[in-house]
């Protein structure tokens, strides 16, 4: 098969990719090894979150002031555009307005006060308000936390029909998608790249990587840059709407700022969904589900005896330096990876990034392409063990007051 564009990876990136591109006449092919949204894209908490996950600080001690300025203001475009191709294509997600990240200890409460300072007066950013205690408990039925920073421009939405729903739009504009079709190799010139598959071939004028972790080998170079970590959620049985409206009475979506953290919202049929187990070792830990609720019954103890009905888990790709990795293997060979946990919107822009790249328009692309990544120190026998001990240090940290 021929086509102008060859997309590997059927999550919202390689969605957004394909739409794009097929709304500005090019004829693109994605290749997803299994279905759209099996990976992490269908699987996250599904928190749309402002800013990436390094934090401005350090990504202005990467890039300086003024790219750093301009990464934080396309991660709020990130969020106006995830809005918009719900709403332009009729996707029906089950989008809610409203995000919280919570403190549980006094070190973390002065983060938040200090962060919602910085975006007032440094960043302009008018969406967000600190919320002291009496406010937090208000609108969470718990002890554990001290305060909060509500930002009324994230959100959250049901991920899977998100992505699905992308993947639709790019159809109907003219895209071709294939699942279970892995890439298994490519090979680039300076016409075309070439992509095998296990019955085929796709010969195309641009490629674009978007598998992050789930490339398995086909370009071994992107894979050294980031790490592959294990995440968790289970869903509790149907709470019914007084009981779901109990635990989050505004039905945003929370989260804490310790490095191994909880995350929760409510679900549109009344469940509450919780993730905040990670595996860094790359192995499912045994009994997922149960050491996951032990963490939602710490925050919820009135949940003690309500049963869950589901447990998942997934691989989300995260980079030494907890920035997005972007950029190109060759003139015609583009990649985008390593959202390291807030890919939920910024993959959404990603991919509308990548297009304007591919139709001659790069500056904003480049934007993110200049942030310097290093390879996981230890190789490929040592860099996990490594991991691993650097986060006990940061499970370590979490635990101090």
């Amino acid at each position: 098969m021929e086509c102008d564009v060859c997309v590997i990876g059927g999550g919202i990136a390689g969605c957004s990719t394909a739409l794009h591109l097929a709304e500005r006449g090019y004829r693109v092919v994605m290749l997803e090894s299994h279905r759209v949204g099996w990976g992490a894209s269908g699987r996250s908490g599904a928190q749309a979150i402002v800013g990436i996950a390094s934090g401005q600080h350090k990504l202005e001690r990467l890039v300086g002031a003024a790219d750093a300025r301009a990464v934080w203001d396309l991660s709020v475009e990130a969020l106006g555009l995830m809005r918009s191709l719900i709403e332009r294509h009729r996707i029906d997600c089950d989008w809610v307005d409203g995000q919280m990240l919570v403190s549980t200890k006094p070190r973390h409460d002065r983060e938040l006060r200090e962060e919602e300072h910085e975006l007032l007066e440094a960043y302009g950013y008018r969406s967000v308000r600190y919320m002291p205690r009496e406010e937090v408990r208000s609108l969470l039925p718990t002890d554990r936390y001290l305060s909060g920073l509500f930002d009324s421009n994230g959100g959250h939405c049901h991920p899977l029909n998100y992505t699905l729903g992308l993947a639709a739009a790019a159809q109907s504009a003219g895209a071709q998608v294939f699942e279970g079709t892995p890439a298994l190799s490519y090979q680039s010139s300076q016409s075309n790249v070439r992509v095998r598959t296990e019955h085929g071939e796709v010969r195309a004028r641009h490629l674009v990587f978007c598998g992050n972790a789930y490339l398995h080998g086909v370009a071994r170079e992107l894979e050294s840059k980031i790490m592959a970590v294990g995440t968790y959620i289970v869903a509790t049985e149907r709470l019914g709407a007084e009981r779901a409206r109990r635990l989050i009475a505004n039905n945003a979506c929370v989260s804490d700022i310790n490095w191994i953290l909880d995350y929760f919202r409510r679900s549109a049929d009344d469940r509450l969904l919780f993730g905040g187990r990670v595996s860094y070792s790359g192995l499912d830990p045994f009994r997922t589900g149960e050491t996951t609720r032990a963490r939602m019954v710490r925050v919820f103890p009135q949940l003690k005896d309500v049963k869950l009905e589901y447990s998942w888990g997934g691989y989300v790709d995260i980079t030494l330096n907890r920035a997005p990795h972007f950029g190109r293997l060759a003139p015609n060979v583009y990649f985008l990876q390593g959202f390291s946990g807030h890919g939920i919107a910024l993959t959404g822009l990603a991919g509308q990034l990548v297009a304007e790249a591919i139709a001659g328009t790069a500056e904003r692309f480049d934007v993110f392409a200049r942030i310097p990544h290093q390879t996981f120190p230890g190789g490929t026998a040592l860099r996990r063990p490594a991991l691993i001990l650097a986060m006990l240090y940061y499970r370590i940290k979490d635990l101090l007051p």
